[in-house]
């Protein structure tokens, strides 16, 4: 009878065990967090290298994407709070000053990848000390102006070489019915970043004085000729008509170059084959590359890449795991996968798979002559894209002058240099 009870007894706790999960395994994986852009989580080389990473490990990520137009905002929102994810995206500009880069993120200069990365890319992804803050895990683009050229082929016409050449080209196209420039008002400000690198890329005491408040925007004569520019160029219909720029943004242009509404923009190869439309009258096929004309440098300029570094939380529960999430991502056989046939320059020494595009191959000379590298975003304190997007909107729709715009970018600067604690504001 007491066998009978004990028997029974163990039945019923083997059953126990069973019906709980225990006395099985145990599921041990980590999940791991990722703040960023929302555009930038939902790139495909983001989505596959999260995919690769799961399947290989077992492990999980999950993205927390936020609003681009007000990332920065919400994601220094989350920080004060004390909710820092896993893993944190974030480009090297005047804006990653807001996030306490030494308080909150891990040095990775002893990591093995670092050997694995391109010279420039590693520089862009350092410190003012020479601390590598970041795996920079992005498209390595060349922003220019991307002109149609089968547009200006049908027209005779030919690309410009110098800014007289261009302001002829833009009044030839606007003669004949076409927008010359798609120049997306609603946040985006990349353009005046092209303008400016030439003139502090080439003139680093500049950049100095204005990083050390000795002198403003209004004292740089070819901040004055660019604002200059853009207002004559919106009064002369170079950028459309206005209730249609002033509606565009990054996310709605694609209509307005696929369909050869508009002829030239100012912006990066890898938009042609991530963003522009398979479908439309024109494709990535029917565009060219010149540079960027916008009156601060005689024969134009293109900005190398901008890179999104993947930045490890070093007050954070899975350190070992990030920094091993890392090095998955800057093996060869993994990122390969995730940027076949993505368009852009190598970030990583042994990337085979992407893209060289034509676009940029066929204007070489030109690129390797009047390159700069991005300045204005990653070196001048409390630069905001959005700022001046904001001082080019209020220009655009008759709030301000030339001067008054100007007024309103150095205010905007030297406010957000103050809030950012920068010595000498």
């Amino acid at each position: 009878m007491k066998k009978a009870r004990f028997f029974g007894l163990t039945v019923s706790i083997l059953l126990a065990l069973l019906l709980t999960g225990c006395g099985e395994k145990q599921d041990d994986s980590v999940t791991i967090t990722v703040m960023g852009r929302n555009s930038d989580l939902a790139k495909s080389y983001m989505t596959s290298i999260f995919q690769q990473y799961e399947e290989a490990t077992g492990n999980k990520i999950k993205p927390v994407p936020f609003e681009d137009a007000k990332f920065e905002e919400t994601a220094a929102e989350k920080f004060a709070e004390g909710d820092v994810p896993d893993i944190f995206m974030h480009f090297h500009d005047s804006d990653l000053s807001r996030f306490d880069v030494e308080e909150n993120f891990l040095y990775l200069n002893d990591q093995k990848w670092v050997d694995e990365l391109t010279d420039s890319t590693l520089a862009y992804c350092m410190d003012e000390n020479g601390n590598v803050m970041g795996l920079p895990y992005w498209e390595n683009s060349v922003s220019g102006c991307y002109y149609n050229k089968t547009i200006l082929d049908s027209m005779g016409l030919k690309p410009a070489a110098t800014q007289a050449e261009f302001d002829v080209l833009c009044q030839a196209l606007a003669d004949t019915g076409y927008t010359p420039i798609c120049w997306p008002t609603i946040g985006c400000a990349w353009m005046v970043q092209f303008a400016l690198d030439p003139v502090l890329a080439d003139n680093p005491e500049v950049l100095a004085k204005l990083n050390r408040n000795e002198i403003t925007y209004a004292q740089i004569p070819e901040v004055t000729k660019m604002v200059e520019w853009i207002a004559n160029a919106a009064d002369k219909g170079w950028l459309g008509e206005e209730n249609d720029y002033l509606d565009w943004n990054i996310d709605n242009i694609d209509p307005v170059m696929s369909s050869g509404e508009a002829v030239m923009t100012f912006l990066w190869d890898t938009w042609f084959y991530t963003d522009l439309s398979k479908d439309g009258k024109y494709t990535v096929d029917d565009f060219a590359l010149m540079p960027v004309f916008l009156n601060t440098a005689a024969n134009g300029t293109y900005e190398g890449g901008n890179l999104n570094m993947m930045m490890v939380n070093k007050n954070g529960e899975h350190i070992d795991i990030c920094l091993d999430f890392l090095s998955f991502c800057a093996e060869p056989q993994n990122y390969n996968v995730a940027f076949d046939g993505i368009s852009t320059v190598n970030c990583f020494k042994g990337q085979t798979t992407n893209i060289q595009s034509p676009m940029v191959t066929n204007a070489a000379d030109s690129i390797a002559e009047n390159l700069r590298a991005s300045t204005t975003a990653s070196k001048m304190i409390g630069y905001s894209s959005d700022d001046v997007a904001a001082a080019l909107d209020s220009l655009f729709r008759k709030k301000t002058d030339v001067a008054g715009c100007i007024q309103m970018m150095d205010e905007y600067r030297i406010e957000r240099a103050r809030t950012q604690g920068a010595e000498g504001f």
